[in-house]
Formats: C-alpha cells, sequence, structure tokens
C-alpha cells in the first residue's frame, strides 16, 4: 500500500486487513506448535529413536559380547601355557599331574572341555570331561597353534567329534526340531551338531615335541551364556512398558540358545528361523534389520551371520523386541498431537472465524453483487458505505464503478438499436434490389435465347420446311416412276423418308420450345398409369436392343389435367434418356403415386434407371437449352422442353443421380380439379 494511503481521513490504524490477516496466519503458528512440541517432547522419553536404530545398536552390544568371550577364552588358554604351575604341571613325575591341573584349570574357567593335543592328535588323559583317543587337528584354530600363535573361533563339533571329546556333550547338543511355519523345509528331525567356542594356545611337551592347549564351551543349550546377553542388551526401562527383549543363537537356522519362549516356561528350541531371514544373513551374508515373526509373535529384529575358522556361514546371532509396545506408543503419541491439535483449534478457530467474518463478509456481498451482474442486473449493488479499512474502499469504489457500466451500457444499447434499424434498412433495400436485379437478368438472358431461337426457328421454317416438302414430294414421284421397282429400293427410299421426317421433328422441337404457346393442344384429365402404357409401345423397338427389365408399380389414384401428347412427350423423353443410360442392360423403374406438396394434392411420377448416372457438373446443366452428352445422337432441346411443358401445367421436374448408380427423374404433377 502507498504511503499517502495509511494517513487517508476515516481510516484507523488498528483496523487494517494487513493486521487481522496477520494475526489469522500467525496465531495457529505460535500457539499450536508449541503445544505440539511440548507434547511431542513428552513422548521422547519413551521413544527415544526409531525401533530399527535401537535394534541396530542392540545387535552391536551382542557382537561385542560374543567377541568378549572368544577374547576371554584365548586370554586365558595363553595365560595357562606360559603360566609356571602348567609347566611343574607337564615336567613332574613325567607329567603325572598335568591331567588333575587341567581339571581344576577347566571348572575354574567355565570350559566345557580343556586338553593337550600333539600334532598326532593323540591327546592327554585323562581328557577334560573323560575323553581319550585321537582327536580331530585339522581345525586352523589348531593348526595356528602348532605354528606358535594362539586362536579362537566359533566351530561347528559333529555329533562324533562331540562324543570324542565327551559323551555328555554330544548329549547336551541334540535338539529335537520344532516344525516351524514359513522355514526352509527339512527331513531331519534333529540337530546332533555343536556350536563350539574353539580356542587353542601353543604348548610344549617334556620330550620337546610341539602341541597345543585345547578348550572350548558348548553354545547349544548354554541359557546362561544367551540370557547374559540378554540382560547386556535389554536393561531394565531400556524398553517401551509391555515389550521384552529377546536374543537368540543359531546353528544355521537352528534355534540352539534362546529366551524366546515358544510358550509359557519352556524355550523355543529346535524351532527355525524363516525362509526369507535365512536367504538374507546366511546365503546372502547380509545384517538382517526389520520386523519378522518370531516363533509366535511380531519382533523388531536384527540377525546377522556367524563365520567359522574356515570362513563358512555357520550360523546367526539375533536380538530383537516386541514390535507392538512400539507400534502402540506411535499410535499413542500421534493421537495425543492430533488431540492437543484439536483442542487448541477448537478453542481458537471462533477467535479466527470472529476475525475473519469481518474480512469475508463484504467479499462475500461483493462477489454475490458480481454475480448478479454477471447474470443480467445491472442494477445489482454491494450496499457498503463503510470505507474504514481496504475491503470497504474497494466495495465503495466498485458500486461506483458499476454505476458507470450500468449507464454506458444503456448508451450502448441505444447506439446498437439505431445501429441495428440502419442496417436492417439497408439490408431490405439490397435485398429488393438483388431480387430484381436477378429476375431481370434471367429475364434478359431468356429474352435474348429465345429471340436467338426464334430467329433461328424461323430461318429453319422458311429454309428447310420448303426443301423437306420437295424432296417428300419427288420421292412420291421416284415411287410411282419406279412403281414395282420400287421394292428394290424400299430399304434405300425409307431411310431417306425417315431421315426427312427426323428433320422435320427437329424442327418442330426448335419451333415448340421457342413458341411453346402456340403448340399446345387442348387439355384433358388422364390417368398416368394409362398414359404409361401407351408409352411403352413406341419404344419397344429401343428396349429389344438392350436387356433392360422393365418394374411398374402404379399407385396413384388421382387424375392430371394436360394435354395427353404433351404428357405423352414427357415420359417418352425420360425412357428414352433412361435406356440410354443403360446400354449394357439394367432395370427401368417407372413408379406413380398420390403426393402432397405444400398443401396442394397431386401426382409423383418416378422414372428410375439403373445406368451409368451423371456428375455433379452435368445435373448442374442438364434443363440448359442445347446441351446434350449424347454428341451426335440428341439436340440437347428434350428435357428442356419437358420442363417446360411440366411447369406451363404447375408441376415440376427434378432429377438426383450418382455416377455408377443410376438416375432417378421425378415428375409432380397437380391434381385435375
Amino acid at each position: 500500500m502507498p504511503e499517502a494511503e495509511t494517513h487517508e481521513p476515516g481510516l484507523r490504524r488498528g483496523r487494517s486487513i494487513r493486521y487481522r490477516l496477520l494475526a489469522i496466519a500467525l496465531l495457529p503458528t505460535l500457539v499450536i506448535l508449541p503445544l505440539l512440541l511440548v507434547a511431542t517432547m513428552a513422548r521422547w522419553e519413551t521413544v527415544r529413536c526409531s525401533p530399527d536404530s535401537k535394534v541396530n545398536a542392540d545387535l552391536t552390544i551382542a557382537h561385542q559380547y560374543l567377541a568378549r568371550i572368544l577374547e576371554n577364552t584365548g586370554e586365558h588358554l595363553s595365560a595357562l601355557t606360559g603360566s609356571v604351575a602348567f609347566r611343574e604341571a607337564a615336567t613332574r613325575d613325567g607329567g603325572a599331574g598335568l591331567a588333575a591341573y587341567l581339571e581344576e584349570n577347566r571348572t575354574r574357567l567355565g570350559l566345557d572341555f580343556l586338553f593337550l593335543v600333539r600334532r598326532d592328535g593323540v591327546a592327554t588323559e585323562p581328557v577334560g570331561l573323560a575323553g581319550q583317543g585321537r582327536l580331530r587337528t585339522d581345525w586352523p584354530v589348531f593348526d595356528a597353534a602348532l605354528a606358535g600363535e594362539p586362536k579362537t573361533a566359533i566351530d561347528i563339533f559333529s555329533q562324533q567329534e562331540l562324543a570324542a571329546v565327551s559323551p555328555e556333550l554330544a548329549a547336551r547338543a541334540k535338539l529335537e526340531l520344532v516344525p516351524t511355519p514359513n522355514a526352509v523345509p527339512t527331513d531331519r528331525a534333529s540337530e546332533t551338531r555343536g556350536m563350539v567356542v574353539h580356542s587353542a594356545s601353543p604348548a610344549s611337551l617334556p620330550d620337546g615335541k610341539d602341541a597345543a592347549l585345547v578348550g572350548g564351551v558348548l553354545l547349544n543349550q548354554n541359557l546362561v551364556f544367551i540370557d547374559t546377553i540378554n540382560d547386556l542388551v535389554y536393561r531394565a526401562a531400556s524398553l517401551p512398558e509391555g515389550s521384552q527383549g529377546t536374543a537368540t543363537l543359531f546353528l544355521e537356522d537352528v534355534r540352539i540358545s534362546t529366551n524366546v519362549r515358544l510358550f509359557e516356561g519352556k524355550r523355543a528350541l529346535g524351532t527355525r528361523v524363516s525362509a526369507a531371514v535365512r536367504q538374507t544373513v546366511l546365503d546372502e551374508g547380509r545384517v538382517w534389520l526389520d520386523s519378522a515373526f518370531v516363533v509366535n509373535d511380531w519382533y523388531v529384529s536384527a540377525y546377522e551371520p556367524i563365520s567359522d575358522s574356515f570362513g563358512r556361514r555357520i550360523g546367526m546371532l539375533y536380538v530383537g523386541f516386541l514390535e507392538a509396545p512400539f507400534a502402540r506408543a506411535k499410535t499413542e503419541t500421534i493421537i495425543g498431537i492430533v488431540v492437543a491439535f484439536l483442542l487448541v483449534t477448537a478453542a481458537s478457530v471462533p477467535i479466527f472465524l470472529r476475525w475473519a467474518r469481518a474480512i469475508f463478509k463484504p467479499l462475500e456481498r461483493m462477489t454475490g453483487t458480481i454475480a448478479k451482474v454477471e447474470q443480467g442486473d445491472l442494477g445489482a449493488r454491494s450496499g457498503l458505505t463503510d470505507g474504514s479499512d481496504e475491503i470497504g474502499r474497494v466495495a465503495v469504489h466498485l458500486d461506483s464503478l458499476l454505476d458507470q457500466l450500468q449507464q454506458r451500457d444503456r448508451d450502448l444499447r441505444r447506439w446498437n438499436d439505431e445501429l441495428n434499424d440502419r442496417v436492417a434498412e439497408h439490408t431490405r433495400e439490397l435485398e429488393l434490389a438483388n431480387r430484381q436485379l436477378e429476375a431481370t437478368t434471367k429475364q434478359l438472358v431468356m429474352s435474348e435465347k429465345l429471340a436467338a431461337i426464334g430467329e433461328i426457328t424461323a430461318g429453319v421454317a422458311h429454309e428447310i420446311n420448303n426443301p423437306i416438302a420437295v424432296m417428300q414430294g419427288n420421292l412420291d414421284v421416284v415411287r410411282s416412276v419406279l412403281g414395282d421397282r420400287a421394292n428394290d429400293l424400299s430399304t434405300e427410299l425409307r431411310l431417306i423418308d425417315e431421315q426427312i421426317h427426323r428433320v422435320s421433328q427437329i424442327v418442330t422441337k426448335l419451333l415448340q420450345f421457342a413458341k411453346p404457346e402456340e403448340y399446345a393442344g387442348y387439355v384433358e384429365r388422364h390417368h398416368v398409369a394409362g398414359v404409361i402404357s401407351d408409352c411403352l409401345p413406341l419404344v419397344q423397338h429401343l428396349l429389344g436392343k438392350a436387356d433392360i427389365e422393365i418394374e411398374r408399380d402404379d399407385g396413384a389414384t388421382r387424375q392430371v389435367l394436360m394435354n395427353r401428347t404433351e404428357l405423352q412427350q414427357v415420359l417418352i423423353n425420360l425412357i428414352v434418356n433412361a435406356i440410354h443410360a443403360m446400354p449394357d442392360g439394367g432395370t427401368l423403374r417407372l413408379v406413380s403415386r398420390d403426393e402432397t406438396r405444400d398443401g396442394h394434392d397431386g401426382i409423383r411420377v418416378d422414372v428410375e434407371d439403373t445406368g451409368i448416372g451423371m456428375t455433379s457438373d452435368v445435373l448442374a446443366r442438364i434443363f440448359d437449352p442445347f446441351f446434350t452428352t449424347k454428341r451426335r445422337q440428341g439436340t440437347g432441346l428434350g428435357l428442356s422442353i419437358s420442363q417446360t411443358l411440366v411447369r406451363r401445367q404447375g408441376g415440376a421436374l427434378t432429377v438426383e443421380s450418382e455416377p455408377g448408380k443410376g438416375t432417378s427423374f421425378s415428375i409432380w404433377l397437380p391434381e385435375a380439379n
């Protein structure tokens, strides 16, 4: 707004539209958003981070604990082989006290087995838990120890290998498989292999030969191990109320150590992971961070692969927690925010509406006024007189503009009426002049044609009829002179006679076209069907030359008032034209029926052929005098004379044609009164 407008008389700064709109726009932001922020922060402690991020952090803790167990086991064995007590036990009395020493330290270190193994695989006797004999020595951890480097890994022992160490370990490792939905199908009924924390440290025997101190912990059904992971990862108050954390160790896809419950009081040992998780973790070697159905409920889950000392993926480490409490907490947060928003909105909307009403009511009145003006009510006005704010001044200005518009509309309508009257008057004058000019032009053209034809026919009558009469007379003399010998020349004499007659007919048609009123005969009432029947024998010689089929439909019951000869001449002319249009044969239809045109009763006669048809250019000129398409056979006067004869009786002769589809001539004549 220009600066000058802010100082106009009567304008109070506090009622300016800009401040009202600013308050309506900013108040929701200043009120609702802080409340939503407070509600969100109140729930932040419950839902501190996204479930996927949390379960990923939980998996990291579990992984670090497992790595720490491996590290501690290796450190314990290295410390043991490096101790003075170990060397004394190995050398005193030929190593007689070594077995007892190892058993004591196995119990102290919490190991499931601990013994010395020579390079040839023979263990000390007795061994740990009373196993003895030759043991497997192709483990990478054993090879590393013999090479002088301690090493710890997780390895899979078969049932036979566990039994060689201790029958008790073999029995503890065995788990019956529980049928699990969505798992990879299997024919196995039990899992007999054992997952072992396998550690070896280099040691020297009294005879100077290399050996390795081998120890390990069986993880199958090792509930202390898995419960410790669960307690470390899911401390008290680390999950929303109602959630529950779980941890599991898998041998391939079988749960061998877990705190997941199959039902109350029984752990889900022997159940298997879904095929989708197995594909991702074991087959592809990727970490799974997503929701998964664990035994009997949905958990936010994390799985990572476990590899043995050979580098093969042999199992999985899992941590997860119930998804439902997180979803419930998320839903409660959203509901709380929505409720807070609705409450604040319900409290603030009436205030906003009250402020907005002062803005929108004048706008609505102006909109209604404009709509009425658009519908044609130029007298509609908003009626607002309060111009204390911008909208009020716009409303007053709008009414002023509408007053000017209405006045200019009156002026334009008056000027338009005057202009229309003048245009209509000049249009009528032009139409009258055009009609007069057209009629005069046609009359002049016809007069010129008739004058020319009249002069021609007069000359023909004088110059041709006399020689024809002489020729006809001399032809008769020749016949009388020749007598019986004239029979020998009958063909030639007949042809001469026909040509003389044809010349006479041409002259007669010319005279009839030029002065039809002098050749008109008397008129009489006729049934059209009888006239058609009289015409057919006259054209029979032409019908015989072509394969033409005649079809008749005499449906007319009324009579016409016309000279019979003239009507017969018109029909014969149309029939002959139809025959000429079908040189290869066809169908000629002669139809008559009663028909009323423009309130006048009459008879319609159709002459239809299936011939070659006519183009639009030919149709436009077909009734012009001397226009013909027959070249040497026609004079071009037949249709023109026929149209003249029909019109003279108050009728009409029309034609419809299409190339290749035939032609239809229609004669309409009024009924005889």
